[in-house]
């Protein structure tokens, strides 16, 4: 089927005709329960931003098999590192078999293949982490001190060495257990009793109507979250002009703002999966943005957190240089 889309901009203007080009457009996910709520979040957003796609059936979904997915019994890096969520979505979207790609933006890796780019981002959920307890876990929960909840020298479940460390450092007597899977995988887990405890991104829970799930909403300065957590990404060949020019009207500019300052942030501190790192944005009132990260090692003997604020216009540069400011004073070990 071929056809020739005009859409029109949120001011009512026209975009300049496209070329024909083949439908339906197919769309790159994982198959997660998470991964295809995601997808089919941004596909209802572009058909109603431009219902012609809708009635036209435009869209394509193709589940593709990850490494990230397939391999549930180590730790990301010892595998390789989180692209390895994109790698086989992104060959398939280099060599043509699909048009475009949904992501958890967390999961991309900072820099992205030759050929692809980060086309939008969409409207941030929730971006803090959530505790999940288990049943027999009935300590009462005091609002300045959430984990102090944990009964002494707890197993909890975590594949992030981001949550780890911040455990750990809060919580030194606390036990880890690698724990990875899907999010309903993570949560009988720990319903089921093999584990006290285990921590979860809220957005997740709450995309995938599961937020009663949730024991307690962890703030900010008790855990703070991975860059771009709670943020989808929308991944194209850096080439297809028609598609970039489609995309950037349904982008949402705070995400844009927040997530160039914490991957910036990520890129300056050039971790591995190895090295657990925070990073938090927010957009104040006026353009401003503040950033706040933090680096340590995984099992939490040091933790380092500082923050910098400017202009959102300079989302890369703030980001940047919170991040060179924190590679300069740490220990060079957590980066090794």
């Amino acid at each position: 089927m071929d056809q020739t889309i005009d859409r029109p901009r949120d001011n009512g203007a026209m975009v300049r005709p496209h070329h024909r080009r083949t439908l339906p457009l197919r769309v790159g996910t994982r198959a997660s329960p998470l991964a295809l709520y995601q997808t089919r979040h941004f596909l209802d957003i572009i058909t109603r931003f431009c219902p012609v796609l809708r009635d036209a059936k435009a869209f394509e979904e193709n589940q593709i098999s990850t490494a990230g997915d397939r391999i549930q019994d180590r730790r990301l890096s010892e595998i390789g590192g989180k692209g390895l969520f994109a790698k086989e979505i992104h060959e398939a979207l280099l060599d043509g078999r699909v048009d475009f790609a949904v992501h958890s933006l967390k999961d991309l890796e900072t820099e992205l293949p030759k050929g692809i780019m980060l086309a939008c981002t969409l409207k941030r959920e929730d971006a803090r982490d959530a505790l999940i307890l288990g049943a027999g876990v009935e300590q009462a929960v005091c609002p300045d001190d959430p984990l102090a909840c944990i009964p002494h020298g707890a197993l909890i479940g975590t594949s992030s060495v981001r949550r780890q460390a911040q455990l750990l450092y809060a919580r030194p007597d606390l036990r880890i257990g690698m724990l990875r899977g899907n999010v309903q995988t993570r949560l009988s887990r720990v319903r089921e009793g093999h584990l006290a405890g285990s921590l979860l991104a809220y957005a997740g829970l709450k995309r995938l109507d599961l937020e009663r799930e949730a024991d307690i909403v962890l703030p900010e300065h008790v855990m703070l979250p991975a860059c771009c957590q709670g943020i989808i990404g929308v991944t194209v060949r850096s080439d297809d002009h028609e598609l970039l020019e489609l995309l950037s009207a349904i982008e949402d500019p705070t995400a844009r703002a927040v997530s160039t300052a914490e991957r910036s942030l990520l890129a300056a501190l050039d971790g591995s999966c190895n090295t657990p790192i925070g990073g938090h944005a927010r957009v104040r009132p006026g353009g401003y943005i503040d950033v706040e990260a933090l680096v340590a090692r995984p099992d939490g003997s040091f933790l380092m957190r500082r923050s910098l604020s400017g202009h959102g216009r300079d989302a890369a540069r703030i980001g940047r240089e919170l991040g060179e400011s924190l590679y300069r004073d740490a220990p060079a070990d957590l980066f090794a």
